[in-house]
């Protein structure tokens, strides 16, 4: 596992024992945001140094840095073939970014908000992200231009996640909902609600069928996609739930909180482990 953490490092962690492997140093403020490449040899962070940083994983030694954000850094993802590195900051735009050379491919222009959460399509062809300005906006990577917005939320979007097959669109808001988007048409599917707070950060499972969802109410949830019924909800974090994601099998959910610690829980049965 990985994080990112307001002491300003990233740690690499053993799942299996919740150890810590190796510490990643190197930038001057808090890290918003950490990704794994996909064949997990490098790791991607963003900061409020306004700079991404591309790490060997072996080593914990930097790579590379990315400069040219204007704002914080908030979220980082790898395309799927570790070629690019995609980023959302607070100066509104999305960077696209050749991870080999370090240099700045793209610009994604349109926001009218810091934005807070980016994610790449499965085929790679598309980009979506999610403002402050209330909105999800899909994008073309090729051309950079905005293909579709999302509007409904009525507050901050500040996660965004598309589901494995790319139809579909799930953003969590400030406004205490998860929203089920169609990508191809832009309208909402099914709204998720039962979150006592502001909503930070949403995941869809491997096989479509359940979104997990982390709150500044302290806790997660886990909801039927189809239903929007919530099936389970996780307690035990002692602040703010801003990270969560599920294992690639499905069957454990990690999640990052504001209290410092990551935990690793049993999705069938809700238990910490």
């Amino acid at each position: 596992a990985l994080s990112g953490s307001e002491d300003n490092t990233l740690k690499f962690w053993d799942v299996s024992t919740g150890k810590e492997i190796r510490q990643f140093k190197g930038h001057t403020q808090h890290v918003r945001s950490v990704a794994f490449s996909h064949d997990s040899k490098y790791a991607l962070s963003g900061s409020e140094d306004k700079t991404l940083k591309l790490w060997d994983v072996s080593t914990g030694k930097e790579v590379r840095k990315f400069i040219g954000h204007a704002g914080f850094v908030n979220s980082v993802v790898f395309s799927h073939d570790g070629k690019y590195a995609l980023s959302g900051s607070e100066d509104k735009s999305l960077k696209l970014w050749d991870v080999e050379t370090g240099k700045e491919v793209r610009q994604f222009i349109g926001h009218a908000g810091s934005v807070n959460s980016v994610v790449f399509s499965p085929d790679g062809g598309y980009i979506l992200s999610g403002s402050d300005d209330h909105t999800v906006k899909l994008w073309d990577i090729v051309t950079g231009k905005e293909i579709r917005q999302f509007s409904g939320h009525t507050k901050h979007v500040r996660a965004v996640a598309i589901s494995p097959d790319g139809k579909y669109a799930l953003s969590g808001s400030d406004d205490l909902t998860i929203k089920l988007l169609d990508i191809a048409t832009g309208k909402e599917i099914r709204q998720f609600s039962g979150h006592a707070h502001h909503v930070r950060a949403v995941a869809i499972s491997p096989d479509g069928m359940y979104v997990l969802s982390g709150s500044e109410d302290k806790t997660m949830k886990l909801w039927d996609a189809a239903t929007v019924k919530e099936i389970r909800q996780f307690t035990g974090h002692k602040n703010w739930v801003s990270a969560v994601a599920f294992s690639y099998d499905g069957k454990y959910a990690l999640s990052g909180s504001w209290d410092t610690n990551i935990k690793l829980w049993e999705v069938a049965t809700g238990k910490e482990i």
